[in-house]
């Protein structure tokens, strides 16, 4: 099946925590805000923040400025447990939000704040060949053939490359294949990786500017924006199948209430259910939640079979113990490649 989401209704609470300030602020301040967020989201989030900023300024007459941090959305985690003071993070996994649960910083049932699980929009993995696709990669099992150089970032690191892996190994899965054969094709995928960088712009760098590999395995919204700027050197190929890829959100609870940020933060994130926010989101190929923005881009998102991660893997807690912790399933593969 061809899996859409229903949208929520238009959210109305930017405008109720936008009246509380003013109710409660005479004059206000700036404030800055730091959003911690992963590779592949700078130029979105580049045209987020003044946006949101320039709402909030005509709301309250308050200025925010909004900093960004991104590199590989498990990275990311570490160096907010670290001490990065991040007023949001802005992952593409939630196992990247629930290390940060694990620690204190935010509550155990984050997700239950915003609406569909504190993911406002959300991707798929998706192909970027060269152009002509020379060597015909079409499925997840033409990545595992002799001679296929696939560029993926490191699973260990990056939300991307996790995707990835469960992508393939789900296909496999679902198509109604055994644990065995998905283990055997992810095998021949990472056979075929000539690197593994760190993050998912670093891969984009190795395989459009270093012309290294015969395929980019990416989010759908990242193989788009490189096609807009590199015209057509490139083709993007969808497979029949491929994992749902959600975004998720959160405030860091213990940075906003030390700094007194809570309100510009959780409207901050509010935004991106605005139907400004899901517009900006879609024009920047993320699939949004609204229906209304949804069908207006439609253009922009081949219909797809997707699954989720609860669907094959039981939830990102269970992947993450089984595939990426040390000694899992992705060790025991990387190291039978060496």
């Amino acid at each position: 099946m061809v899996l859409f989401h229903r949208a929520a209704k238009p959210l109305s609470a930017l405008a109720a925590v936008c009246a509380l300030a003013l109710g409660s602020a005479p004059a206000l301040a700036d404030t800055a805000l730091l959003n911690v967020s992963y590779d592949v989201a700078r130029e979105f989030y580049k045209d987020i923040n003044p946006a949101f900023a320039a709402e909030w300024k005509k709301a309250t007459g308050e200025t925010v400025t909004i900093n960004q941090s991104h590199g590989g959305s498990s990275k990311q985690a570490r160096s907010v447990i670290d001490g990065l003071e991040a007023s949001v993070v802005t992952m593409n996994q939630s196992n990247d939000i629930d290390i940060l649960a694990d620690h204190g910083l935010v509550p155990a049932d984050w997700a239950k704040r915003l609406p569909y699980h504190s993911a406002p929009f959300y991707s798929t993995m998706v192909f970027l060949v060269r152009k002509g696709n020379p060597k015909q990669i079409r499925q997840w099992d033409d990545l595992g053939k002799p001679g296929i150089k696939v560029v993926v970032p490191n699973p260990k690191t990056s939300g991307n490359g996790r995707y990835t892996y469960l992508s393939a190994w789900g296909s496999v899965i679902k198509k109604g294949g055994s644990e065995a054969q998905a283990r055997d094709l992810v095998t021949r995928i990472f056979k075929n990786v000539p690197v593994l960088d760190a993050g998912g712009r670093a891969a984009t760098t190795t395989f459009t500017q270093r012309q290294i590999g015969d395929v980019l395995v990416t989010f759908e919204n990242e193989v788009q924006l490189v096609r807009k700027e590199f015209g057509d050197n490139f083709e993007v190929v969808y497979p029949s199948i491929a994992i749902l890829a959600e975004s998720p959100v959160s405030i860091v609870d213990k940075v906003v209430d030390r700094r007194g940020i809570r309100k510009q933060a959780t409207a901050y994130l509010q935004f991106l259910y605005s139907e400004h926010g899901q517009e900006i989101a879609a024009k920047h190929f993320l699939r949004p939640r609204s229906e209304t923005v949804a069908k207006k881009y439609a253009a922009n998102f081949k219909p797809i079979t997707l699954f989720t991660i609860d669907d094959v893997f039981g939830g990102w807690r269970a992947a993450q113990k089984k595939h990426f912790d040390d000694g899992g399933e992705f060790d025991r593969i990387f190291q039978s490649k060496k």
